[in-house]
C-alpha cells in the first residue's frame, strides 16, 4: 500500500516514521521544508520524500496520483483547501489539518468520487469524538458532553509557561475563534478563552481551563442538549492570550509599518515560535479527559475517559505528535485492512459507532504506549 503524508511538520514527520514500521507499506512525505525532509530521509531510509509547495491546490493532484491513502497533516490555514484537492483527485483520506471551514461542505463531492474521508482525526478532536461516539451508541439518551484537552510542558518556563507542538498560527487561531458549544438544546457562540475554570489532574496538578472551538462536527453530528469543550492550560495563560488578542497583536488586518503591509499576526507568530518551540529532549505532557452523561436501560449513567500521556525519550516523539500523530495512523491501518469503508465526510465519532473499528484504535494506541483509563458509574 503507498501512502502519502502532507506535511513535515512536528506531527507530520512521527505520522511517516510510525506507517514506515508497517510490513507492506511504502511511505511518501512531502513538504516545502528542504531541511525537515533531509534531515528525515538521513535517519530514515524507507522513507521516500518529496519537495513541494502543499499551499498551491494544483499541486496536490499530481503529488498523489500513484498512492493509495493520503495523510493531511498540513497547517490549519491551508488545510480546507488540500483537503478538497485530494477528494477532488478520488484518494481516501485521513485529515488532522485544523481548519475553520465545515468538512460537511465536502461531503457530497467526496461521495460522488467514491472517497472515504475521516476527518478531524488527531487527540481532540480525533480520538474524543471516537470515544463519544461509541458512549452515545450505548447509551440511550445522551444528556451532556464535557471535554477538556491541553498540551503542556513538563517544566514551565517564564513568560509564558507554554510550549507549541504544532503550527503557531494553528495555536493562535484556538484564542481568536469564536467557541461554539452546545447549551440546553441551542447551539451557542461565546468567545474563546472565555468562562475559566481551574481542575486538578492527578499527576500533573492544577490546570486552567476555557472555551475553544473544538466541538467541531460534534454539534451536527450527536443529539445532546449539553455540549462543551475546553483548552487546557497553566494557571495565568487566559490573562496573557487575552491580553495580546485585545491589544491587536492577533489581528489579521494588516497595518501599515514604515510604508510595508504587515499582518500583526504573522509578526506575532515569528516572536512567539522561538519562544514556543520544544527543545531537543523536553518532555511534553498531553491531558484528556471526556465525560459523557446520560440514560443508560433506564437508569442515569456516567463514561469519564482519562488520558495523560508524557514525551516518548526511546523515540524522541513529542506527546502532542504521539497522540495526534497515532490516532491518525491507527485510521489509516484501519482504512487499510477495509475495516471502515464509508464513503463521505466521516468525523471520528461516526468512526466510533463501530465497534470493531473502537477495539482496532484503542488496541493499536495502546501497542503505541496510550492508554486510555474509562471509568462508568450510576
Amino acid at each position: 500500500m503507498k501512502i502519502i503524508v502532507l506535511g513535515c511538520g512536528l506531527v507530520g514527520r512521527p505520522m511517516a516514521v510510525d506507517l514506515a514500521r508497517e510490513t507492506g507499506f511504502e511511505i511518501t512525505i512531502v513538504d516545502k521544508n528542504r531541511d525537515a525532509l533531509e534531515a528525515l530521509a538521513n535517519e530514515h531510509k524507507n522513507i521516500e520524500t518529496a519537495y513541494a509547495d502543499l499551499g498551491s491546490p494544483e499541486n496536490i493532484g499530481a503529488l498523489i496520483a500513484d498512492h493509495d491513502l493520503v495523510l493531511n497533516a498540513v497547517p490549519g490555514f491551508m488545510g480546507f483547501q488540500t483537503l478538497r484537492a485530494i477528494i477532488e483527485a478520488g484518494k481516501n483520506v485521513v485529515d488532522i489539518a485544523f481548519y475553520p471551514d465545515n468538512p460537511f461542505d465536502l461531503d457530497a463531492l467526496a461521495k460522488e468520487r467514491g472517497v472515504t474521508a475521516v476527518v478531524d482525526c488527531g487527540v481532540s478532536p480525533g480520538l474524543s469524538n471516537l470515544l463519544i461516539g461509541h458512549v452515545h451508541k450505548r447509551l440511550d439518551r445522551t444528556d451532556s458532553i464535557l471535554i477538556y484537552v491541553g498540551g503542556l510542558p513538563e517544566i514551565r518556563h517564564w513568560p509564558f509557561e507554554y510550549r507549541a507542538v504544532f503550527s503557531p498560527l494553528d495555536v493562535i487561531a484556538e484564542y481568536t475563534r469564536p467557541a461554539r458549544f452546545v447549551e440546553n438544546g441551542t447551539l451557542v457562540t461565546r468567545s474563546a478563552l472565555s468562562d475559566p475554570e481551574l481542575i486538578d489532574f492527578p499527576g500533573v496538578g492544577t490546570l486552567e481551563a476555557f472555551n475553544t472551538d473544538g466541538l467541531r462536527t460534534l454539534a451536527d453530528t450527536i443529539d445532546a442538549p449539553n455540549m462543551k469543550e475546553k483548552t487546557l492550560r497553566y494557571p495565568g495563560h487566559i490573562e496573557k492570550m487575552v491580553f495580546l488578542r485585545e491589544a491587536g497583536f492577533f489581528s489579521e488586518d494588516a497595518v501599515d509599518v514604515n510604508g510595508h503591509p504587515v499582518r500583526p499576526v504573522d509578526l506575532t507568530a515569528e516572536l512567539l515560535f522561538p519562544q514556543w518551540q520544544m527543545e531537543d529532549g523536553e518532555v511534553d505532557i498531553t491531558v484528556l479527559r471526556i465525560i459523557v452523561e446520560g440514560e443508560e436501560q433506564g437508569k442515569p449513567r456516567r463514561y469519564v475517559f482519562n488520558l495523560v500521556d508524557r514525551y516518548d525519550p526511546s523515540s524522541k516523539t513529542h506527546s502532542m505528535a504521539r497522540t495526534t500523530g497515532y490516532t491518525a495512523t491507527v485510521a489509516a491501518r484501519m482504512l487499510g485492512r477495509g475495516l471502515y469503508d464509508r464513503k463521505g465526510i466521516s468525523p471520528p465519532e461516526l468512526v466510533g459507532q463501530c465497534d470493531e473499528c473502537v477495539e482496532f484504535m484503542l488496541d493499536g494506541l495502546a501497542e503505541r504506549g496510550l492508554r486510555i483509563e474509562e471509568s462508568g458509574e450510576e
